[in-house]
């Protein structure tokens, strides 16, 4: 058997930008005519998990990539952690250092994140690209991380919750999901392939649970009031959609969940490639060349 090796591009070298006090962080790569493509990671992870996309798409695009406030590089200070912060600080970043309308691309949180931006300020969003999107449907009627894969649901289904809201307690649990053999062991349940769990992986993940207020963002999680759910905000956009999905994800019932989405959604395009949660780092090869053909498309 031939072994072959992975090669990870290294990172782009970001930038630290100000907003509302605090320092964010981005990276921007490339250039072009089309309209600009804006990156955005989910719950946990930062612009590091956007590199294998950067590397490959700033030979059409101008890209750039960000720091949602509370993850890798960018701040973290005690603040109430909800889909309107980041939503605002999208459309901040948008208008004040993109400077023009983008197509905007975001995983699990991240999805959430731009579908909130596109709903609240539709005039900054070209398109949307939704890959394995967070957040709940106001009826209830699906749960986007079964508890048989995900011990957090799992407490709260316990009704461990108020436990969780003390200091001392989410404490404890930051420190035990932050190990490295605890985040090795969640990101091989979410992907399919466990050959892309390597180690400078794990690192980028790691990395950012060293920094000051870190642990106060996580138990943040437990606080935050739920934001717009998925019902609401779905039919506030009035931009393209390319709906992007990981059909392994063990997170998410992926084929009962795209229907949700299409209820609202009936003009999407839709791609499924053999993936897990995080597609985008799993099967970059895979989901560059289909952002790359829509976008094209849409400007045709």
């Amino acid at each position: 058997m031939v072994m072959v090796q992975t090669v990870i591009p290294a990172a782009v070298p970001g930038i630290y930008w100000q907003w509302q006090g605090h320092s964010i962080y981005y990276v921007r790569a490339g250039s072009s005519d089309r309209p600009p493509l804006v990156l955005v990671h989910g719950f946990g992870a930062s612009t590091d998990h956007w590199r294998k996309n950067v590397a490959e798409l700033q030979a059409d695009f101008e890209v750039w990539a960000i720091d949602l406030l509370g993850f890798g590089r960018s701040a973290k200070p005690d603040l109430v952690y909800d889909g309107g912060l980041w939503r605002e600080q999208l459309h901040a970043f948008l208008t004040e250092v993109v400077r023009r309308p983008a197509v905007l691309a975001g995983n699990s949180l991240g999805g959430y994140a731009v579908l909130a931006m596109a709903a609240k300020h539709p005039e900054w969003a070209s398109g949307l690209v939704l890959l394995n999107s967070a957040g709940p449907f106001g009826d209830n009627s699906e749960t986007t991380m079964p508890t048989r894969n995900n011990p957090l649901q799992a407490l709260f289904r316990d009704g461990l919750r108020s436990l969780l809201l003390q200091p001392w307690a989410s404490f404890l649990l930051f420190q035990y999901v932050r190990q490295r053999w605890v985040i090795r062991r969640t990101l091989e349940q979410v992907y399919v392939d466990r050959g892309a769990v390597t180690p400078e992986l794990i690192e980028d993940i790691y990395r950012p649970s060293c920094d000051r207020g870190a642990p106060q963002v996580f138990a943040a999680v437990f606080k935050t009031p739920q934001g717009d759910p998925l019902d609401v905000l779905l039919p506030q956009v009035r931009c393209p959609v390319l709906l992007l999905w990981g059909e392994g994800d063990p997170w998410m019932r992926v084929r009962e969940r795209s229907p949700r989405f299409r209820e609202f959604l009936p003009e999407a395009s839709e791609v499924f490639v053999p993936a897990g949660h995080c597609p985008h780092d799993e099967a970059p090869e895979r989901v560059n060349a289909h952002i790359r053909e829509w976008v094209v498309e849409l400007l045709q």
